[in-house]
């Protein structure tokens, strides 16, 4: 009989062993349905954060694309206005080396007519030295000729036949 009562004893302490073990289980999987609960609820916050972003990085995708085809039409528009600009620097230059071409060839003529040029320089000073003097001995005669008229109640001054 001992034998029996050991066996109900040991019956006994595997019984409320596997009680411990069960009851130790029960609190770690309550422990962990907890956790799993903040964490399906933290995945949940991140899931909508994550669509928010999703969302901003859509747009934001969107708006990169539209600066990137209007950067590409300004672009296009830009070099038309490069190229207009390059056509007016190679008319400018056009138009200084006909400059150049035609004052070497002023230059040339004015060197190979000079003494001519003197001669009508000199004849246009006494033409013009003739049509002074012409206009000045025309202002004199006009005012040897004009008529004095003293002013009302202007009292004349005695002449004298010898000025």
């Amino acid at each position: 009989m001992d034998w029996q009562i050991l066996l109900y004893i040991a019956a006994i302490v595997a019984a409320i062993g596997f009680l411990i073990l069960c009851v130790a289980l029960a609190m770690t999987l309550n422990s962990l349905k907890n956790t799993l609960k903040e964490v399906s609820g933290t995945v949940s916050g991140l899931e909508n954060q994550l669509q928010g972003v999703t969302l901003e990085t859509t747009n934001l995708l969107h708006k990169t694309n539209e600066l990137a085809e209007d950067i590409q039409v300004k672009s296009e528009k830009l070099n038309g206005v490069v190229d207009a600009v390059k056509g007016v620097g190679n008319s400018v230059a056009d138009l200084n080396s006909t400059v150049r071409n035609i004052t070497s060839k002023v230059g040339v003529h004015v060197e190979q007519n000079e003494d001519k040029i003197a001669q009508v320089v000199q004849w246009g000073n006494v033409a013009m030295g003739i049509r002074d003097k012409w206009n000045e001995r025309k202002i004199y005669e006009a005012r040897a000729n004009a008529a004095y008229a003293p002013e009302p109640k202007q009292k004349k001054l005695p002449h004298n036949e010898q000025y």
